[in-house]
């Protein structure tokens, strides 16, 4: 996939997560922290991913568990900036 793919990966996964979460009007919650954070986390999954040697660059096991990170990173934040 490469770091471009892990970037655009973490991106959607970001805007459609912050878009989907039911907290997100109720809270400080902004577009470009759930992107961020969408980004962080799927660059943080292929970095121990690969560390680890639970996949290489190009395996299928690599796009589900970044979008997985991705998505749980994505809603943690966004949960976490709604609470008052």
């Amino acid at each position: 996939m490469g770091w471009a793919g892990v970037v655009i990966l973490g991106a959607v996964v970001g805007v459609a997560g912050w878009w989907l979460h039911p907290l997100r009007r109720s809270g400080r919650a902004r577009l470009w922290m759930a992107l961020l954070a969408g980004v962080a986390g799927s660059s943080l999954a292929l970095m121990a991913g690969n560390v680890i040697g639970l996949f290489h660059d190009g395996d299928t096991l690599e796009w589900p568990v970044c979008t997985a990170v991705a998505l749980i990173a994505v809603t943690v934040t966004a949960g976490l900036l709604s609470r008052r």
